[in-house]
């Protein structure tokens, strides 16, 4: 996985990132974008859409950060609240719409001040 999505985007969802994704890889939980690392082709497109700077390559994760790596891949990895499997690569996040639901990191965090619209 080249790229993920951090904590600024927790309660934003601003969804520019996924208007430039070339392969549809952004799926959305309930309060966070997450990038699948099975699809990604780690084009780079995402990260100058988004406009809350959430979205960095793994390589120049600071520590601050770094507990989203292993999270953004756990949303697809793991067993989600409500779900019976994990999601997986279903092949594009159009073809399964919202997720609805998020990881246990995110769906602990506190709410988030909103980016304005």
């Amino acid at each position: 996985m080249t790229y993920v999505i951090g904590e600024s985007c927790v309660d934003v969802k601003d969804r520019a990132c996924i208007d430039e994704c070339p392969v549809d890889c952004i799926y959305e939980g309930d309060r966070k974008l997450y990038i699948n690392p099975v699809e990604c082709i780690e084009c780079g497109n995402c990260e100058p859409a988004c406009p809350v700077d959430a979205i960095f390559p793994v390589q120049t994760c600071d520590v601050s950060q770094s507990r989203h790596i292993q999270d953004n891949s756990e949303f697809f990895s793991m067993v989600l609240a409500g779900r019976s499997e994990p999601l997986g690569a279903p092949g594009g996040a159009a073809c399964v719409g919202r997720i609805g639901v998020d990881t246990a990191l995110v769906a602990a965090l506190p709410a988030q001040r909103t980016y304005p619209t």
